[in-house]
């Protein structure tokens, strides 16, 4: 019904005291206690490995909304360029145009000078015409008396 035993020689099963129930009873139960335990680590091993995998996935996506961060303010400020751009062709054409003004007013300056420098020769011109004019006049009247 046991089966065979080597038990001291004999085909009977042994016989078991007390204290080695005891004991079998306590080593079973150590082994159950550590069994529960190596289930709780395998757990709490799994559970910590599926955190570090939450953790890498969260410092990924941190990084990735750090780059998206970035990339909007590149393209805000890219956004921002054709704008700047466009403010700085108006003034680089204003100041082409002021230029432009500018050296026209010179010429305009250089101009008026001439002319009043013109009208200051004709107006000499002419007083010197009256006085060789009123010279002859004089010098007509004086032959013919």
């Amino acid at each position: 019904m046991f089966g065979r035993y080597e038990v001291a020689g004999t085909s009977r099963p042994p016989q078991w005291s007390p204290l080695i129930l005891q004991r079998t009873t306590t080593d079973c139960n150590t082994l159950q206690h550590a069994a529960i335990y190596c289930n709780t680590l395998q757990h709490h091993a799994t559970r910590c490995s599926t955190l570090q995998h939450t953790a890498t996935r969260c410092s990924t996506l941190q990084h990735t909304a750090t780059h998206c961060n970035i990339l909007q303010h590149t393209a805000t400020h890219c956004n921002t360029l054709p704008h700047t751009a466009t403010h700085c062709n108006t003034l680089q054409h204003t100041a082409t145009h002021c230029n432009t003004l500018h050296h026209t007013a010179t010429r305009c300056n250089s101009l008026q000078l001439a002319a009043t420098r013109c009208n200051s020769l004709q107006h000499t011109q002419t007083s010197n015409n009256d006085k060789d004019t009123h010279m002859d006049t004089q010098t007509n009247r004086q032959t013919r008396r």
